[in-house]
């Protein structure tokens, strides 16, 4: 044993903390834990950060020196607050200890012993635009027609391929098949790119951020001397967010704790970033890695009301056997009402509804910012975003920009705008800069060009564009790409001739800019949803005209970039991003199967970290909860029948309280 356990001592210099009166029952047993291997089950709302604070405090109150504590975060800013904690409770400085990011602390550990694997002293880091750039220049060198084609990965999307293959630790043509689909036409191709693309790197003495994580592993394995370092150097490693670790993370830790004395502090329930990397797996098996696992639950939740936490509970429930650990919250609260289930006909209904509670939750006294709208993917906020613009209702997207602000919204709004108006050269400058080698100056010199000839043959102007004096002008790069590009827009223009303005966005996405799409954003699915939304919004429109004067208008009322992050407004935000946070009233929307969970993940057997992300918004609320199911879906094309999210249809209807809509929106 390290110490003797005794919370009330503390060696010379720390002052005496009463860890009995400042941490309930669960926190006490587990920061006061024996050395050895900790597996911290901290369920949502129940002191996580307070718990790992704390067991920094305790071991330094029991002679431990700072120095001989890893503090392992996955943001500098948690580790941070922690050893500013620390230092009020002990007096000792953060600069103490080591403590931060597994990147940093990788970076740290490279500095000091890399050269054991032969890396240089004085390498240096690439940012994400660097890394990008060597890529490219390692693809070129390769395959100088690979980039060429607009369907293959950019850059950037290329990097997150390897990326994602380097950190789960998975091949690269199981990482394509597995998170980028629309790339499996390429797997031979990419092991070459990977190759060469660390052979620059090693040649320039550069290191991605990748690396850091990768060669600190490499350093670890190559090298026992180093390991044997940091082993005996850092007698108690602790982890916090546990459950986010991916492959390369939790083998560091192994490595470094082969003395076992780990505590890993997290939720499995809360693991909701694979498709960052993260690997549930590292949690779940972390007793079959180190032997004798102490397990402590703190499972009492401060946040919520009994009635939210039933809910939650009921989520967890229905997790497979054997896949999860058990848990239960348990209340600290007095109880209150139930969360509401709301039924609308579909999403401008629920948006109205949501709205009109609004309102009836600020006449309560609540204020806007303590109210959040969570979703499972940004387009489904479209129709409450249209809602809350039309009656001027103050709000703010932490999930990303506004739904017409973002890039590949505007991209489409724009090529649309230009087939309707070929005079419109802001709306061309921007489709037309999408192709290769072509610039603002090219753009404008290409426009000239189709309209002198259109005034000269008295031609249409996309035809003009069509013409081998306007194609004799496109720069080399583009030549390939500009007859597929012309007959899109023409298209595009027959359907706005002959039929509805949702048939003319449809053959709009399915045409040259959905293949520009595919290449171009490594999120490709998750943007082709937010188009395909585009179809049905813009059904609610007989006239092109009227679709563009809205989306114009629409934006320039929702474009206010200078908001007050502290100003009194509404939250909308992904589910994903509001880990961490809560709200005193949440409303969880478009609760459909196909919507949450995602259609996407039903078909890729993905159900598990969908039920897990659902469990985190449930818990993000603190008095009230709505879970709001639209019974039809107008988006990407004729309405359809929705069922139930599979996740609503599990619970037992005691946890909740229909709430009946009226034609009045009243409750």
């Amino acid at each position: 044993m390290d110490f003797v356990l005794d919370p009330h001592s503390a060696p010379h210099g720390v002052p005496p903390i009463d860890f009995r009166a400042q941490l309930n029952d669960e926190q006490f047993a587990a920061v006061t834990a024996e050395p050895g291997p900790l597996l911290v089950l901290a369920g949502a709302g129940s002191g996580k950060t307070r718990t790992l604070t704390y067991r920094v405090a305790y071991l330094l109150s029991q002679g431990v020196r700072p120095g001989e504590i890893l503090l392992l975060t996955f943001t500098n800013k948690a580790a941070k607050e922690m050893l500013h904690r620390v230092q009020e409770l002990t007096g000792i400085e953060p600069a103490r200890f080591w403590g931060g990011t597994f990147h940093s602390i990788g970076h740290r550990a490279l500095r000091m012993h890399g050269e054991a694997i032969g890396l240089p002293r004085a390498f240096t880091i690439l940012d994400a635009d660097e890394s990008e750039g060597v890529l490219r220049d390692a693809v070129d060198a390769t395959d100088r027609t690979f980039f060429k084609d607009k369907t293959h990965p950019r850059p950037g999307p290329l990097h997150a391929i390897i990326s994602m293959s380097r950190n789960t630790q998975l091949s690269l043509a199981e990482t394509i098949r597995r998170f980028f689909p629309q790339h499996e036409g390429i797997v031979d191709r990419v092991p070459l790119f990977a190759q060469k693309y660390a052979e620059k790197k090693r040649e320039a003495s550069v290191l991605d951020y990748d690396d850091l994580l990768e060669h600190w592993l490499d350093l670890l394995n190559r090298s026992p001397q180093t390991r044997e370092y940091f082993s005996h150097r850092f007698r108690h490693v602790l982890v916090d967010e546990y459950q986010d670790t991916n492959v390369l993370q939790s083998q560091i830790v192994d490595l470094i704790a082969t003395h076992h004395r780990v505590m890993a502090v997290g939720d499995d329930a809360q693991c909701i970033y694979t498709w960052r990397g993260a690997n549930v797996e590292n949690i779940l098996t972390f007793p079959d890695r180190h032997p004798g696992t102490v397990i402590h639950r703190i499972e009492t939740n401060y946040r919520s009301t009994p009635q939210i936490l039933a809910l939650a509970n009921g989520v967890l429930l229905a997790q497979p056997k054997g896949r999860a650990f058990d848990k239960e919250l348990r209340p600290h609260r007095a109880n209150s009402h139930k969360p509401y289930l709301v039924q609308t006909m579909d999403g401008r209904e629920q948006a109205q509804f949501i709205v009109q509670r609004i309102r009836g939750l600020l006449d309560e006294g609540c204020s806007l910012s303590d109210i959040a709208i969570l979703y499972r993917a940004h387009f489904q906020a479209l129709d409450l975003q249209l809602e809350l613009s039309r009656l001027q209702i103050p709000y703010q997207i932490t999930s990303g920009v506004r739904f017409f602000e973002q890039a590949h919204i505007r991209d489409l709004v724009a090529l649309l705008r230009f087939v309707y108006n070929p005079s419109d050269t802001a709306a061309w400058n921007r489709i037309a800069v999408l192709l290769p080698k072509i610039g603002d100056k090219n753009a404008t010199k290409l426009h000239a060009a189709a309209l002198d000839h259109a005034r000269l043959m008295r031609q249409d102007f996309l035809d003009a564009l069509a013409t081998d004096d306007v194609a004799s002008r496109v720069p080399g790069a583009a030549k390939e790409e500009w007859p597929k590009f012309v007959a899109s827009l023409r298209q595009v223009k027959d359907m706005m001739r002959t039929m509805k303005p949702h048939n003319a966005v449809e053959i709009a996405i399915d045409g040259w800019y959905g293949d520009y799409l595919k290449g171009a954003f490594a999120n490709y699915v998750s943007r082709l949803d937010d188009l395909k939304s585009m179809i049905g919004f813009a059904s609610r429109y007989d006239e092109m005209q009227e679709l563009l004067a809205q989306i114009m208008l629409l934006n320039s009322e929702t474009s206010d970039r200078s908001a007050d992050p502290d100003a009194d407004a509404l939250r909308l935000t992904t589910v994903h991003q509001a880990k961490g946070l809560e709200f005193a009233a949440v409303f969880l929307i478009s609760l459909a199967d196909g919507l949450f969970p995602l259609r996407r993940a039903i078909e890729n057997n993905d159900v598990e970290e969908e039920r897990r992300l659902f469990y985190v918004g449930v818990t993000r609320a603190r008095d009230e909860l709505y879970l709001c199911f639209p019974k039809v879906n107008t988006k990407g094309g004729p309405a359809m029948l929705l069922t139930p999210s599979r996740f609503l249809q599990e619970l037992s209807t005691d946890l909740y309280q229909p709430l009946k809509m009226k034609r009045s929106y009243g409750w």
